[in-house]
């Protein structure tokens, strides 16, 4: 038993970055089904790109103002979720773990919602008009593109300040710009321009991120002292409350109560002001800490 425990955490890139759902319902599922693939020719990029299809028909299913078939899309829409831990959890478990499968997962997570900001605005079309459907679906995207973006990137801090190896993944914009340079042109390389786009986004939005990395690399070198790292996973667990509610999971409880009313401009309204509200307070508390640590 304690075994499979652990086995199953080495899966997860930390438990300490799981929301309560995952841990307890997506992940287990997830784990199960890496363990059935582990071994076969099956690789977490071809998971990837399945769950880029149950995403899409998700967003179809979200059409119709039909009850049980916008539920078919909910349920779609959770097996895409279900396939994005698998394919993070194959690749931990069978070491194939690679920069641009995690590029590739992250814009299958955009396609997803894509596809369904793009459906929701043909439904609301006839109810609100067709401009104020895609001003709203328009705008949505664009919080849920910025709000994933940012969930990613102080999840993969956190577990920089766990150690070096846990925050394998963590990048800077200048070392994210020098793969790119040496990658030959291709898919993998348009990937990987979308990436940088992303990363540049990142920083952006984190100055005082960005000036404490500085001061962490000055003072220390490429690592930090364990009482160092201990204060800093501390303040930065204080912002994974507001973090977890614009994760997947946060979102998709207001999609399922939409649903549920029939309302779906309900869901854009709760994309564009609730979840930007806590981005907005967890950017700033964020900020906050990184501004004041270490800085004597």
């Amino acid at each position: 038993m304690e075994e499979k425990k652990q086995d199953f955490e080495s899966s997860l890139k930390s438990l300490e970055t799981e929301n309560y759902i995952d841990k307890k319902f997506y992940r287990p599922i997830g784990y199960k089904i890496a363990i059935l693939l582990k071994g076969t020719a099956i690789t977490p990029n071809i998971i990837t790109i399945i769950s880029i299809f149950f995403g899409i028909v998700a967003g179809y299913l979200f059409y119709p103002n039909t009850l049980w078939i916008n539920l078919l899309g909910f349920l779609s829409l959770m097996f895409a979720n279900v396939l994005d831990c698998v394919d993070g959890q194959l690749a931990r478990l069978t070491g194939t773990k690679s920069q641009v499968g995690r590029v590739l997962d992250g814009v299958a997570g955009d396609i997803w919602f894509v596809s369904i900001y793009v459906f929701i605005a043909l439904r609301l079309s006839p109810q609100i008009g067709e401009s104020w459907s895609w001003i709203l679906a328009s705008l949505a995207g664009a919080s849920n593109l910025v709000q994933a973006n940012i969930t990613d990137y102080y999840k993969t801090l956190h577990l920089y300040f766990i150690s070096l190896k846990k925050g394998d993944e963590f990048d800077t914009v200048d070392r994210v710009k020098e793969r790119y340079s040496q990658m030959s042109n291709g898919i993998n390389r348009w990937l990987y321009w979308l990436y940088f786009w992303y990363s540049v986004l990142q920083t952006k939005i984190t100055p005082q991120l960005q000036k404490l990395l500085v001061r962490l690399k000055t003072k220390y070198g490429e690592d930090f002292p364990e009482d160092v790292r201990t204060e800093l996973k501390q303040k930065s667990l204080e912002v994974m409350p507001y973090i977890n509610l614009t994760t997947f999971n946060g979102r998709s409880v207001a999609l399922l109560f939409a649903i549920l009313t029939g309302q779906m401009w309900i869901y854009l309204l709760y994309e564009i002001v609730v979840l930007n509200i806590v981005l907005k307070i967890a950017v700033v508390k964020h900020e906050k800490f990184c501004k004041n640590f270490d800085n004597n």
